[in-house]
């Protein structure tokens, strides 16, 4: 499984981390930056990565920011583009669940590694349930033509 993941500054350590961790589970990590700790415009590394998810590139993304929110709302632009900024475990598999989402947003200054990558794991193991909730992420699509 190939996962596109990206940062900006105050969330590029977590994403090294979190990187490793997936490489140590077979994962295929493509890093869209930023690569150091520099201030810098978090949009375009958003952007970049939801798109290689979009044009399906990578299965997934997980994008770290301080929050987690700004890089969310860049990636909720993209069309195709389901980001869900996850907070704890059972966000996640809702997340899964009953949005399909398709990238996950991390905030690093929220959590500390270990539940980066509990969280990590509950959205990369839960599948989507379909049914009611598939009329639902079509309407996303729908009615905001993204």
């Amino acid at each position: 499984m190939k996962i596109a993941v990206a940062s900006d500054h105050a969330g590029y350590e977590l994403k090294v981390k979190l990187s490793d961790w997936l490489k140590d589970n077979n994962y295929v990590v493509n890093d869209f930056g930023t690569y150091s700790i520099d201030s810098c415009d978090y949009p375009e590394y958003a952007f970049k990565a939801a798109l290689s998810v979009a044009k399906k590139e990578c299965n997934y993304g997980i994008i770290v920011c301080g929050s987690g929110i700004g890089m969310s709302i860049v990636c909720n632009k993209v069309k195709g583009i389901r980001a869900a900024n996850c907070c704890s475990e059972e966000m996640a598999v809702l997340s899964r669940k009953h949005n399909n989402a398709n990238v996950l947003n991390l905030g690093a200054r929220l959590m500390d590694l270990d539940s980066a990558i509990n969280i990590t794991k509950k959205f990369l193991n839960t599948e989507f349930d379909g049914g009611r909730h598939s009329i639902r992420v079509q309407k996303i699509h729908d009615l905001t033509g993204l």
